[in-house]
């Protein structure tokens, strides 16, 4: 029984260790795609409102903030093709999406 358990736990530990190898290749090989897309995002959205098609995006996060009662802020998202942010909160140990009108900073869906 104590040779079953220990071959159970080897063949656990190899697929943990590979699930882990699995990711961190795709973190080494992908940091500067991310930033450039964050930083293209940024910029679509710092534009945007410099243009006055949006507001400030710190105004519409204080109103999601107050709409979402005391959630883990966690990070967003924008989308310049129909100015909106998709803004990303933990409340009760479930990830939330928020769609908020960049336009307006009214919210306009919920995801979990």
């Amino acid at each position: 029984m104590v040779h079953r358990y220990a071959k159970v736990m080897r063949m656990k530990r190899l697929k943990f260790l590979t699930a882990l190898g699995a990711m961190a290749a795709v973190f080494a090989t992908n940091p500067a795609a991310y930033a450039n897309s964050q930083r293209d995002e940024q910029d679509a959205a710092r534009r945007a409102m410099l243009d006055g098609q949006v507001m400030p995006f710190s105004v519409i996060k204080r109103r999601v903030d107050a709409a979402m009662g005391g959630a883990t802020y966690l990070g967003s998202e924008f989308n310049p093709s129909s100015n909106r942010y998709r803004l990303k909160y933990v409340k009760d140990g479930k990830v939330v999406w928020v769609d908020a009108d960049g336009r307006t900073g009214d919210i306009i869906g919920w995801a979990r």
